[in-house]
C-alpha cells in the first residue's frame, strides 16, 4: 500500500438525473414492501426530458398503476423540479411496465421442504470501513456527501436560493503516512437560475466547503482549486439536461472507489437480492471489526450463487500482513453471524420500507434510525470483535 499519494472520490445530489431514477426505484420497493413485508421487486427507472419509464419484475400485492404514478410525481416534487424539461405536473408523462416475475428466479430464492431462502443471484459483494472519519468511512467519499446534503437541506428549506436540484462535487484529498492531511482541490458543479451569475453562484457555495471539511484539512488548500461550475454555465439540468437510469453510481454509492465493487446495484431490489442485503451485511461486518479498534480499515468479500443459501465464501483483509489475525476474523464472522439470505434480513431488519432515504448521499456512513434505516451501520458487535 502506498503511503503518500492523492486520492479523489466524487458525489452527486438527489437532483442528479441517476440518482432521480435511484429515488423512484427504491420508492417502488419501498411501496411494495410497505404493503407485504415479504414482496420481490426488481424496479429499474429511466428519465429523459418530461418522460419516466419504469420498467422490471415485482411479486408482491396488486398496487395501481396510478397510485404509483402519483408516487412517482411526489418523488420529483419532493426532489425540487418543476421545470420546462422536467416537472412533477402532468407535462412529465410516466410510464410503468412492472409485470410479475419470473417464475424460474421465485423458485431458486424461494423456501422449501428442507431447503432455505436462496440468494436471488450469484455474485460478490463488498464492505468497507475505516477510521479516516467518525462514521467510519473514507474522508474523499464522506465530505463529498456532506456538501451536497447540506446544499440540499438549504434548497429545500428556501435558505439557499437560485440553486437547483442538480449537482455534483468531487474532493482530492492528499494523504501522507496512509492519512488524509491536506484537501488539494474541491469541484462542485451546480445547476442554478438563470437570474445569477458565476460569481454569485461560487459566494452561494463556498460557505458549504467550509462548513463540511474540517479546518484542518483546509488550511493549505489553495483558492485557486476550488472550480466551481468550471464548464461556466449550468442552467439546463435534471433529466432534461442528461438521461437518467437506475443503478449507474455504485461508486457514489458505496466507498468513492476506495474499496472494490463487486458491480451490483442496490436501488430498485428488495433484500433477497444479495446484490444489496449482503453489501450492507459485509460494510456492517467492516464497520463493526474497525469499530472494535483491531484495525484501522477492513475489507470484507462476500460471495454467493442463486438459490443457495450460505455464502460460498468469506474474505477478509485488514490491511496489516497479519495472517493469524485475519483468519481469526473470518472464523468470528463464521462462527457469530449468519450470513445467508434470510439471516442477513432478519439481523438487520431489512423487510421494511426503509430504502427510499437511502437513494441518495449514499448507503454508508449513515446515521442508523429509529424506523430501521441503515441498521447496517450500527456498531452493537464490535465487541465480538474486541475480544
Amino acid at each position: 500500500m502506498k503511503k503518500n499519494y492523492l486520492f479523489t472520490s466524487e458525489s452527486v445530489s438527489e437532483g442528479h438525473p441517476d440518482k432521480v431514477c435511484d429515488r423512484i426505484s427504491d420508492m417502488v420497493v419501498d411501496t411494495y414492501l410497505g404493503a407485504e413485508p415479504q414482496s420481490r421487486v426488481a424496479c429499474e427507472t429511466l428519465t429523459t426530458t418530461n418522460k419516466v419509464v419504469l420498467a422490471g419484475e415485482v411479486r408482491g400485492p396488486e398496487i395501481k398503476k396510478n397510485d404509483l404514478i402519483e408516487k412517482v410525481r411526489h418523488c420529483i416534487k419532493d426532489i425540487g423540479y418543476d421545470q420546462d424539461g422536467f416537472t412533477w405536473k402532468e407535462a412529465t408523462k410516466i410510464e410503468s411496465h412492472l409485470h410479475a416475475q419470473s417464475a424460474d428466479i421465485a423458485m431458486g430464492v424461494d423456501s422449501s421442504g428442507n431447503k432455505d431462502e436462496g440468494a436471488g443471484d450469484q455474485g460478490i459483494m463488498f464492505g468497507y470501513a475505516c477510521n479516516e472519519t467518525d462514521v467510519l468511512m473514507p474522508a474523499p467519499i464522506h465530505y463529498s456527501h456532506k456538501i451536497l446534503r447540506l446544499m440540499a437541506a438549504d434548497r429545500k428549506s428556501g435558505k439557499l436560493k437560485n440553486i437547483e436540484p442538480d449537482s455534483k462535487s468531487q474532493i482530492t484529498i492528499e494523504y501522507k503516512d496512509g492519512k488524509p492531511t491536506n484537501v488539494k482541490s474541491v469541484v462542485i458543479s451546480t445547476q442554478h437560475s438563470a437570474d445569477v451569475d458565476q460569481a454569485q453562484v461560487r459566494k452561494l457555495v463556498m460557505p458549504y466547503i467550509e462548513k463540511s471539511i474540517p479546518k484542518n484539512l483546509l488550511n493549505n488548500l489553495d483558492e485557486k482549486e476550488i472550480y466551481i461550475n468550471p464548464t461556466g454555465n449550468f442552467v439546463i439540468g435534471g433529466p432534461d439536461g442528461d438521461s437518467g437510469l437506475t443503478g449507474r453510481k455504485i461508486i457514489v454509492d458505496t466507498y468513492g472507489g476506495a474499496a472494490p465493487h463487486g458491480g451490483g446495484a442496490f436501488s430498485g431490489k428488495d433484500p433477497t437480492k444479495v446484490d444489496r442485503s449482503a453489501a450492507y451485511a459485509s460494510r456492517y461486518l467492516a464497520k463493526n471489526v474497525v469499530a472494535s479498534k483491531i484495525a484501522d480499515k477492513c475489507l470484507i468479500q462476500l460471495a454467493y450463487a442463486i438459490g443457495v443459501s450460505k455464502p460460498l465464501s468469506i474474505y477478509v483483509d485488514l490491511f496489516d500482513n497479519d495472517e493469524e489475525k485475519n483468519k481469526h476474523v473470518e472464523d468470528l464472522i463464521s462462527k457469530n453471524f449468519d450470513l445467508s439470505p434470510r439471516g442477513i434480513r432478519e439481523m438487520l431488519g431489512l423487510n421494511k420500507p426503509i430504502y427510499e432515504k437511502s437513494a441518495a448521499y449514499g448507503h454508508f456512513g449513515r446515521e442508523p434510525e429509529k424506523d430501521g434505516s441503515f441498521s447496517w451501520e450500527k456498531t452493537d458487535k464490535s465487541s465480538i470483535f474486541s475480544k
